[in-house]
C-alpha cells in the first residue's frame, strides 16, 4: 500500500481544481486501492486551498474568547475530547481543526470518561473567561435532555455564566447564531463568522498530541 501522503497530494490537486470532495477522494482511493478507513479519514482531514484559507481566516484562538459569547456544538466537542482521552486517533486536519473518526453521534452513550471530558472542556473555558457559554445538544440522541441539565449544573458549579439546551436542528441553529461557535464540523464552520478550535486547546491542556498524517496541514 502506498504512503497516504501521495494519495493526499493527488486529492488536493483535484480539490484545488474544483472537483467535488467525495468524488475526488473516491477516485484517488480506488486508484491506490486504499480501503474504506482511509476514505473516511481523508474526508475529515484533507481540504482544498480555498476551504483552508476561509476557515483559517475565521478561526479564533481560545485566549481571545475572553468577554465573548461562545456557543458549543455539544456532542461534536464532547465526543472529540472523549476520543482523545480513550487513546483513539484525533487528527490535525488541513484547516487546522482537530477531528476524530468515531462516527458515533446517533449511537452516543455516556462513558466513564464523559465527566472528565466535560470537566476539561469547562476548564479551558473557565480559564479564558468568556462572557457567556451556551451548549447545544442534538435532541435526537438518547438522554440529551439529561445531558443538558447536567451540563447546566456543571456550568454553575465552575462559575461560568451560561446555559445548555437541546435542538432537533443543532447545525442550523448554530449557523444562525451570533457569537463564536466551538465546533469541528466543517459545514458549520463554513457558514459562521467566527469559530474556535476548542478541542485543540483541551488536548494541549492534557498534553495529548494529535495524529499528523504525512502531507497533511499544508
Amino acid at each position: 500500500m502506498p504512503e497516504p501522503g501521495k494519495a493526499i497530494t493527488d486529492i488536493r490537486y483535484l480539490l484545488d481544481r474544483g472537483y467535488p470532495g467525495k468524488g475526488a477522494i473516491t477516485f484517488v482511493c480506488n486508484h491506490y486501492q486504499l480501503d474504506i478507513k482511509w476514505r473516511y479519514v481523508f474526508t475529515r482531514v484533507v481540504f482544498g486551498r480555498d476551504t483552508i484559507k476561509s476557515r483559517k481566516e475565521k478561526t479564533v484562538k481560545c485566549e481571545d474568547l475572553k468577554g465573548e459569547v461562545v456557543l458549543v456544538d455539544g456532542y461534536n466537542v464532547l465526543i472529540g475530547v472523549e476520543s482523545a482521552l480513550k487513546g483513539e486517533p484525533v487528527y490535525l486536519c488541513d484547516d487546522g481543526f482537530l477531528r476524530d473518526t468515531r462516527g458515533v453521534f446517533r449511537n452516543y452513550r455516556c462513558s466513564g470518561l464523559t465527566e472528565r471530558a466535560m470537566d476539561e472542556i469547562l476548564g479551558v473555558l473557565r480559564g479564558v473567561g468568556p462572557f457567556r457559554v451556551e451548549f447545544l445538544f442534538d435532541s435526537q440522541i438518547s438522554k440529551s435532555k439529561e445531558m443538558a441539565r447536567w451540563v447546566e449544573n456543571k456550568l454553575e458549579d465552575v462559575g461560568l455564566e451560561g446555559s445548555a439546551g437541546t435542538s432537533r436542528h443543532v447545525d442550523y441553529d448554530l449557523k444562525q447564531s451570533n457569537g463564536i461557535i466551538a465546533t469541528a464540523d466543517g459545514s458549520i464552520i463554513d457558514e459562521v463568522a467566527k469559530a474556535v478550535n476548542i478541542q485543540a486547546c483541551v488536548l494541549e491542556q492534557l498534553n495529548i498530541s494529535p495524529v499528523i498524517i504525512e502531507g497533511v496541514f499544508r
